[in-house]
């Protein structure tokens, strides 16, 4: 079914109210709230008015979405799950009743050493997910943690606090990942990400696909079962979405991932839709009525997401871009650049930059957000200052013209916005700047030179580019373009079009990088391997081979 035929079936009140909420209206807190309480049915007397179930009515196991962790601070964690016992029902299996959660605590994984228990509701609002924010607890502590509701009992999962604020930390060893498309392919990187000894994983966005599933689940190709059809569509309102994240949820290789270890997400563009730019979308509709998609999309991810408080949404709005630090030896600034980047310059394809995609005036962060990033630069005090984000920010030439052609969704299209991050990097003084980066489906080293237009110019920092979890179904090792990517783009370290992620070792010396592939995904199974391993020492950027 198309895009337009599925918004042909919104409620004709629905689009009433979309065509008379200018932007500026929408945006209020009324009016953004009236919004989206109008497209995602929220009830008028909010999230207290519903009875509490009785959790010894919950005959199957409510836990199948698994549990996870996010964001962890010095002295907090941030715990999640989501009841379902029927995922792929509308009403996950439970009636539009609150439901007591029981979490617990532990400083071992069998739950004698209790650090801290209590309780939480599952409300229906929420569609029964749990965001427990557990304060007060000691720093750099590893703990482990489980929910129970009535008499089932989750799985168990693995977090961590973060070591203190000042603390001189000398070891850090991170994940990044991006892009699963569930059609694509079987996790199996996840499989083997869940048995690494990381302390944290990056998950750079594309987390949810809004393409349709179909019954045989795409390449996966299931013999063994068959999908409802309401995955056979696009998702477009909440229902859709907190469908499709029930599904990818599912995969017992993402579950394994988020339980044993924290996450810290942020989204790309296949969360809400492909290459939406702020309130522009990709197809042909109105801002306002994308706006309310947008809202939809919004409210399923903090619902799935392990996220605080602060970041969920309001109407078609939430506060992604966050700051976390690792003692003195890290400090993340997590970005988002889609919700209030600049249109796509020259229609969104491969071009030479010219004065449309070079314009001042343009932006990928929106002024707000690139001054806290600036700021934050100026006060930090880490060692390594890593901005995991979403999309390319190296340049990279995708021919041997001169000039090439680059890609007006990545940085390279935002010329000007990147020109301003560089220069405050500079002026804060920041010496081992590194990016983190996703959505390209491929594995990328990147030395990040001071002019993009002049590759002799000095490297002022790396990037990392995570390949895809499964998006680009098997890839290859060498793409089809890996040479003339090579030859255009000297600055370019490492090319690999294999599924997997990518692990950071970070200490007082050194930053080292290990690009983990897996030969295939479209069957499950596949061993995990080092395609290639880099070193930049800090205090001089600059990749060479480990």
């Amino acid at each position: 079914m198309t895009l337009d035929a599925r918004q042909s079936q919104h409620a004709p009140e629905l689009r009433a109210a979309a065509r008379h909420l200018n932007r500026r209206r929408f945006l209020t807190v009324t009016g953004a709230a009236a919004a989206l309480a109008f497209s995602v049915n929220l009830p008028a007397a909010g999230t207290a008015s519903a009875a509490e179930l009785d959790a010894a009515k919950i005959t199957d196991n409510p836990f199948t979405l698994g549990v996870a962790s996010g964001d962890p601070l010095p002295n907090s964690v941030l715990l999640w799950t989501r009841l379902a016992p029927a995922p792929y029902q509308s009403d996950s299996g439970l009636p539009a009743e609150r439901v007591l959660v029981h979490w617990e605590l532990a400083h071992d994984e069998r739950f004698r050493r209790i650090a801290r228990r209590g309780t939480a509701i599952a409300h229906p609002e929420f569609h029964h997910a749990v965001h427990v924010d557990i304060g007060h607890l000691d720093s750099g502590r590893l703990f482990h943690y489980r929910f129970r509701v009535g008499g089932w009992v989750s799985e168990t999962g693995r977090t961590r606090t973060a070591p203190a604020t000042g603390t001189r930390s000398t070891a850090l060893t991170l994940a990044a990942v991006s892009c699963q498309a569930y059609h694509d392919g079987y996790y199996t990187p996840y499989a083997h990400l869940a048995q690494e000894d990381v302390d944290i994983v990056f998950h750079l966005g594309d987390y949810l696909y809004e393409y349709a599933v179909n019954a045989v689940g795409g390449q996966r190709n299931y013999t063994d079962r068959t999908l409802p059809a309401v995955f056979n569509r696009e998702t477009v309102t909440l229902e859709d979405y907190r469908l499709r994240y029930a599904l990818f949820k599912s995969d017992p290789d993402l579950r394994a991932a988020h339980a044993a270890h924290p996450f810290v997400v942020t989204w790309d563009d296949h969360e809400t839709e492909n290459n939406y730019a702020d309130d522009i979308p990709e197809n042909s509709v109105p801002p306002e009525e994308f706006l309310l998609r947008r809202a939809a999309a919004y409210r399923a991810y903090w619902e799935n997401q392990p996220l605080r408080g602060p970041q969920r949404p309001a109407g078609p709005d939430m506060q992604l871009y966050r700051r976390l630090t690792w003692g003195r030896l890290a400090q993340f600034d997590v970005l988002d650049t889609r919700q209030y980047r600049s249109n796509q310059a020259y229609g969104d394809v491969a071009h030479v930059p010219g004065p449309e995609s070079d314009d001042p005036a343009r932006t990928m962060t929106g002024a707000t957000q690139e001054r806290w990033l600036l700021d934050g630069w100026r006060a930090s005090r880490a060692l390594w200052n890593v901005v995991p984000q979403q999309v390319l920010f190296a340049r990279r030439n995708v021919d041997l013209t001169t000039p090439s052609r680059v890609s007006m969704d990545a940085w390279d299209g935002y010329a000007a916005s990147r020109r301003r991050v560089l220069d405050g990097a500079k002026a804060a003084g920041v010496e081992n700047l590194m990016v983190l980066s996703g959505d390209v489906h491929s594995a990328y080293a990147f030395d990040i030179k001071d002019d993009a237009d002049d590759l002799s110019s000095p490297t002022v920092g790396t990037e990392i580019v995570a390949t895809s979890i499964s998006s680009g179904r098997d890839g290859a090792d060498r793409p089809a373009n890996w040479d003339t990517y090579m030859r255009a783009n000297p600055h370019l370290k490492f090319y690999n079009g294999r599924r997997g992620y990518v692990t950071v070792a970070l200490d007082r010396e050194r930053a080292r990088a290990d690009f983990r592939t897996v030969p295939y995904v479209l069957t499950p199974g596949a061993p995990i391997a080092t395609a290639a391993s880099f070193v930049t020492e800090a205090g001089e950027p600059g990749l060479k081979p480990a």
